[in-house]
């Protein structure tokens, strides 16, 4: 049964009204990460998917005279906190906000706002929090990203990548390739040329999945990175269903595998999502050539942009992943900036404690990334996006034991 909507006192300028609704609803989602396949693909692994439907004041919002309802999709992942007294909620790049909504700051943050008020009372009375990682953004190199302004509170950590690179797709692949860094042109033909094969596996293969798992735990093991099971990965490539193609690469030399990638393709939307290459011939320059060859294959599925999903904010030096960011923008493209995550706390006190927890884990794994990343050559080749795995999972373990620790300091047995 559909939540019933927000009580009276939601009384928001541009929303009207959030209830639930059917997983399926989200389907025209514009980014994948609000779609029913990630809800449905995250349900199998922890999450609990929740739709909600948002029908939004026109007049307000558009400044429009008609009063025909306008409405948009909502999906929400909610996790389990200290063996499932508690959770927190999740909108991965949401809320998307109905056409012709005003591009003014301000009026977004007030709209965040009143979707983060209205979420609150449809959702389980032991949702901590509410985290948002707002699909809006500013383009530009050195351009800053967009100013919310929201009682909202930025988070501690961010969970998807603020800032990225798209590579428009639509003009004629010479354009694309002549828009790279000149070296990027130059390695990626290099590998061609000293015999590097590039071929789209078979995911139906487990040996194919087997031989990218064994390459994603070498990865890790070399970078320094946390990374799923491989059943996590082999169910996001079997996924064909909600209109999903998943598709997964090979790099090899002399019958050996030296790099592989996982690409998403959707609404005419190709996302670079997880890569991982072995240490040997890395001179070979495998990574740079399967980037390309996703590149022209997504163009020949009629994608018009190819998203390489995560870099750091800007060309500093001394970030531990600086050497991700030349990787990436040398292949042309606009850079984009996101606000970040921002939080809404629904029960303060245990807010904090796991915004605690959630920086004492930054600052180790900061610590941890940065001795590893110094170790490394390459490290232009580590994905961002896979920094970000088995998140929750840790912060979790932390949040029991702080709560632990500070029950035995009170001595009673309180959530």
């Amino acid at each position: 049964m559909p939540v019933s909507a927000p009580a009276p006192a939601f009384e928001g300028l541009f929303v009207e009204s959030i209830e639930r609704t059917e997983l399926s609803a989200c389907s025209t989602a514009s980014s994948f990460l609000q779609s029913d396949f990630w809800g449905s693909f995250k349900g199998k692994f922890g999450w609990q998917a929740l739709a909600f439907r948002v029908t939004w004041n026109v007049r307000a919002s558009n400044n429009d005279e008609t009063n025909d309802p306008c409405e948009t999709s909502l999906l929400v992942l909610c996790r389990s906190l200290i063996k499932g007294r508690f959770s927190l909620a999740y909108i991965p790049w949401g809320p998307e906000l109905p056409d012709h909504f005003p591009d003014d700051d301000a009026k977004r943050g007030s709209a965040l706002h009143e979707i983060a008020r209205g979420l609150k009372d449809v959702l389980p009375a032991s949702t901590v929090f509410i985290r948002f990682d707002p699909p809006w953004y500013s383009e530009g190199r050195e351009t800053p990203p967009p100013r919310i302004p929201t009682p909202l509170i930025r988070a501690t950590a961010d969970i998807q990548a603020p800032d990225t690179v798209i590579v428009d797709l639509r003009p004629p692949m010479e354009e694309i390739l002549a828009a790279m860094k000149s070296k990027w042109r130059y390695n990626a033909r290099l590998a061609v040329k000293k015999g590097v094969t590039l071929r789209r596996a078979s995911v139906t293969e487990d040996s194919e999945i087997n031989e990218f798992y064994n390459l994603l735990t070498e990865t890790a093991r070399r970078d320094g990175i946390a990374i799923h099971g491989k059943e996590y990965y082999q169910t996001l490539l079997h996924s064909k269903a909600f209109g999903i193609d998943t598709r997964l690469y090979f790099a090899e030399h002399e019958g050996k595998a030296l790099a592989s990638i996982v690409t998403l393709f959707r609404n005419q939307k190709a996302t670079y999502l997880y890569g991982a290459s072995s240490g040997e011939k890395r001179n070979l320059m495998a990574m740079y050539a399967l980037q390309v060859k996703a590149m022209e294959d997504a163009k020949a599925e009629n994608c018009s942009s190819y998203d390489l999903f995560g870099i750091p904010p800007n060309d500093d030096p001394a970030h531990p992943m600086a050497g991700l960011y030349r990787f990436k923008t040398g292949f042309g493209g606009a850079i984009l900036h996101r606000p970040g995550s921002l939080d809404y706390p629904c029960r303060s006190l245990l807010y904090r404690l796991f915004r605690t927890a959630e920086t004492l884990r930054k600052n180790i794994r900061s610590l941890k990334k940065n001795r590893v990343v110094r170790k490394l050559q390459f490290s232009e080749q580590l994905p961002y996006r896979q920094q970000n795995t088995q998140y929750f999972a840790g912060l979790v373990r932390q949040l029991t034991e702080l709560s632990n620790k500070s029950k035995r300091r009170r001595g009673d047995n309180a959530p």
